[in-house]
């Protein structure tokens, strides 16, 4: 599952060819004719959106060979590693503030910013990804999906639960190995932004805010679970359970950027005009940093109250994370725009405006 943190270290290779596509496709002279098409002359906006129907094809038909809960132990730390987090993804710790600390100090920092990517995974998987995928399972997202995407969906189910399971499992074992005590607020910052959209929602599309997130969440791609196992100086038990999840999550990419080209026309048009200005929001709540996450984590380590606004202030500046959250949403606005979501004229200016495209 692609995490959090947008940050400069966290781009991958992939993200930034999707931003190429993007950039091309908005740029073309085509796409804006057809915008103009769309909103100027009172035509279809989604003329091809039922010709976008995806067909199916399961990654999962090997799922008991090669599904870690089939396959793969609970991880357990030993007494390896010399730090708990990469710290090139951790961008505080190129702040003054932190470069001039003590060496505990910022080992500390990593072991929080490893507390709040493994409770984000856990609130992630149990809260956003499993409720969506079983209404999907028993049929009752309201969709009308191929037999074989309602069975691969119970697969994503008992997938995501293994994931928050052996996640915490790792959050313990960190706990009692370090002595340090998450420093973590009730819930994370998406959960509450989530429950803003959806009461900010029209009624008559309430619900959709939940399978459109699941979306996002399970198509965006994070360079931690390709990252964090490679880095010999982090225990093996941490670089294994990341690279368990990363295995599992390469089929739930493909499984949901084809549940979204399966909605999206299935919506009606109202749906669409009404729903698709809230996407950037959503895309916004997933890979916008969790500020008070990170400012508890930091106090914690043993900066004073001051010395946390100053990174804070620093580190998130609006303009360099709004740069970051394009840049790491490159791949979801590629599969929006394949799907015929920015083709409406209000969905594309909330895209625009959000930063999301120039």
């Amino acid at each position: 599952m692609a995490l959090q943190f947008a940050s400069t270290a966290n781009r991958t290779v992939l993200a930034r060819s999707h931003q190429k596509r993007l950039d091309r496709v908005f740029a073309s002279t085509e796409y804006q004719r057809a915008e103009y098409h769309a909103t100027e002359h009172g035509g279809s906006e989604y003329h091809g959106a039922e010709n976008r129907r995806a067909e199916y094809r399961s990654r999962f038909r090997t799922w008991e060979r090669v599904a870690t809960v089939r396959n793969s132990p609970m991880r357990s730390l030993e007494a390896d590693g010399e730090l708990f987090f990469s710290p090139e993804l951790v961008p505080a710790l190129a702040h003054p503030v932190l470069r001039r600390a003590a060496p505990h100090v910022r080992e500390t920092v990593l072991v929080h910013r490893l507390y709040e990517y493994l409770r984000f995974t856990i609130d992630l998987e149990q809260s956003a990804v499993i409720p969506v995928t079983g209404h999907i399972s028993r049929g009752m997202s309201g969709l009308d999906l191929p037999e074989a995407m309602r069975a691969d969906a119970f697969k994503i189910v008992t997938d995501e639960a293994w994931h928050a399971q052996f996640t915490y499992e790792i959050l313990r074992q960190v706990r009692d190995r370090t002595g340090v005590a998450p420093a973590l607020p009730d819930a994370p910052t998406f959960t509450t932004e989530l429950a803003r959209i959806h009461d900010s929602l029209p009624h008559e599309i309430r619900g959709l805010d939940e399978l459109l997130f699941a979306i996002v969440s399970e198509t965006l791609i994070s360079s931690i679970l390709e990252d964090l196992p490679r880095d010999g100086r982090l225990p093996e038990g941490v670089r294994e359970m990341v690279a368990d999840h990363a295995v599992d999550e390469a089929k739930h990419h493909t499984y949901f950027s084809t549940l979204l080209r399966h909605l999206w026309p299935a919506m009606t048009r109202r749906e669409r005009e009404l729903a698709g200005p809230y996407i950037p929001r959503l895309i916004f709540a997933f890979l916008e940093p969790d500020y008070t996450s990170a400012a508890l984590g930091l106090r914690a380590s043993g900066l004073t109250g001051q010395e946390v606004e100053e990174v804070m202030t620093d580190v998130y500046a609006r303009d360099g994370i709004v740069a970051d959250v394009r840049r790491g949403a490159a791949p979801t606005l590629q599969y929006f725009l394949e799907a015929g979501a920015l083709e409406h004229g209000a969905t594309l200016e909330a895209f625009q405006e959000s930063g999301l495209i120039a």
